[in-house]
């Protein structure tokens, strides 16, 4: 874990959110009123994590995807998920050269920077296992011939909550592998008017111009790999994750590896508010989207209108927040 010496300098930090703020309102041009959304993909990706978005068709999911990948410079594939789809349709397939006699491997679409896996509970069971080698070890396996993916790479999964006709859903180990899971929602009525008046004269994501790039990405990762965290904060954050385990109503509590995570999201949130440290405010405001698709809710629990979002609401305001951790008092102040 890095030290105070470690950690960046506040000028550079207030120098990287400055950027940051460049590359929010460049995607909110073409995504309007959805400045938290945007921060949230961009600390996903900081992290070298991977975003379950759960939410309504027609919301702007695709065009975070590609308004995110054309700002930073990346490549952005997308791909529909549908109970036909192969994993050889996804991953690639060995193909016979005629010329050479030969098998070449063809790539598939996951080899890209920001895969777009656009309703992914309604591919089979074995299309979607395709994904956890590429997600997990950023690589792909083909007649036993490791494939490496390119460098950021990221998934951004969507699903439909609301229809489950003809899905899959996705088994528990999987939806861990996702470091957030959010939605976006409806725009508010100031956001949807500007969406109506623009009409057809809203620019594509395809059209957006490129700020900071591969060189802004770099910097946002190492910032995230330096940022200060103090044992104050790991310990609220191992108070929290002991909590979901001791909670009754909770079946399945927060893993280790979801422990690892909402410390890895909160140091990536607070660089893109501008700090070079993690305080409790941060771990609160991923504690939802990082815990919440990583706990089961027991049957009579959720008869009785609990949900994962109120448990982690009820845990959060039942935990003590640590009085000598970074910036408390400006928060509490605030």
């Amino acid at each position: 874990m890095p030290t105070a010496e470690d950690a960046l300098t506040m000028g550079e930090a207030a120098h990287l959110s400055q950027q940051l703020e460049d590359v929010a309102a460049n995607v909110g041009s073409v995504l309007y009123g959805k400045r938290d959304v945007v921060q949230l993909a961009l600390a996903c990706l900081a992290a070298g994590g991977h975003l379950l978005i759960e939410d309504l068709p027609g919301v702007g999911k695709t065009t975070l995807a590609k308004a995110l990948a054309r700002t930073l410079g990346l490549h952005c594939r997308r791909v529909q998920f549908t109970a036909d789809l192969l994993p050889s349709d996804l991953i690639g397939a060995m193909v016979l050269d005629r010329e050479r006699m030969t098998p070449v491997f063809h790539p598939g679409p996951v080899f890209t920077n920001i895969l777009l896996a656009d309703e992914l509970n309604r591919a089979s069971p074995k299309a979607q296992s395709a994904l956890l080698e590429a997600m997990e070890e950023g690589q792909v396996s083909v007649d036993g011939v490791t494939h490496p993916l390119p460098q950021p790479f990221m998934v951004i999964a969507t699903q439909n909550p609301y229809d489950s006709a003809g899905t899959y859903p996705l088994p528990f180990s999987q939806r861990d592998r996702f470091l957030l899971r959010t939605s976006i929602g409806y725009p508010d009525r100031r956001a949807e008017d500007r969406l109506l008046a623009a009409g057809g004269a809203r620019p594509r994501p395809e059209d957006l111009p490129v700020v900071g790039g591969a060189p802004l990405l770099g910097h946002l990762t190492q910032a995230v790999d330096n940022a200060f965290v103090a044992p104050e904060v790991r310990a609220y954050v191992l108070d929290l994750v002991e909590g979901t385990r001791r909670h009754p109503n909770l079946l399945i509590g927060a893993s280790p590896r979801a422990g690892l995570a909402l410390l890895r999201t909160a140091s990536a949130y607070a660089v893109t508010e501008g700090r070079d440290y993690v305080r409790p405010d941060d771990v609160k405001a991923v504690a939802d989207v990082v815990l919440g698709h990583r706990m089961a809710v027991t049957a009579s629990a959720e008869l009785g209108g609990y949900s994962s979002a109120t448990l982690i609401a009820e845990l959060l305001a039942g935990t003590p927040v640590p009085i000598g951790a970074p910036g408390h008092g400006r928060a509490a102040a605030r």
